[in-house]
C-alpha cells in the first residue's frame, strides 16, 4: 500500500496530511512524524483512500492521546465508531 504524509506548520499546530493508503507499515513513520512534532499535531485523513484495521486502531489511540482527526471520510469515522464499541 502507498501512502504519502506531507507536513505543515500553520499557526501553533502541525498538520500532518495523509494521501493515499494508510496500512500497518506505516504507522512506525506516523508515529515518528507525530512525535517529531513541535506543536500540536493535527491529522488529515480528507484522502486517506483505504485503511486496515491496525490504522484504525492507531486513529483511536491518537484520539485517546487528544490528537485531533480532521475530515475522514465516513466509512473510517463508523468503523472507527465499531472498533470502539460505539454505535454508528
Amino acid at each position: 500500500m502507498t501512502l504519502r504524509i506531507e507536513r505543515s506548520t500553520k499557526q501553533e499546530t502541525t498538520l500532518i496530511r495523509l494521501i493515499g493508503r494508510l496500512g500497518v507499515e506505516h504507522l512506525e513513520e506516523l508515529r515518528t512524524q507525530i512525535a517529531d512534532s513541535d506543536l500540536v499535531p493535527v491529522l488529515d485523513l480528507e484522502e486517506v483512500d483505504l485503511i486496515d484495521v491496525e490504522g484504525v486502531r492507531f486513529l483511536i489511540s491518537l484520539q485517546k492521546d487528544g490528537i485531533d482527526i480532521r475530515n475522514a471520510s465516513p466509512y473510517i469515522r463508523e468503523w472507527m465508531n465499531r472498533v470502539r464499541g460505539n454505535k454508528p
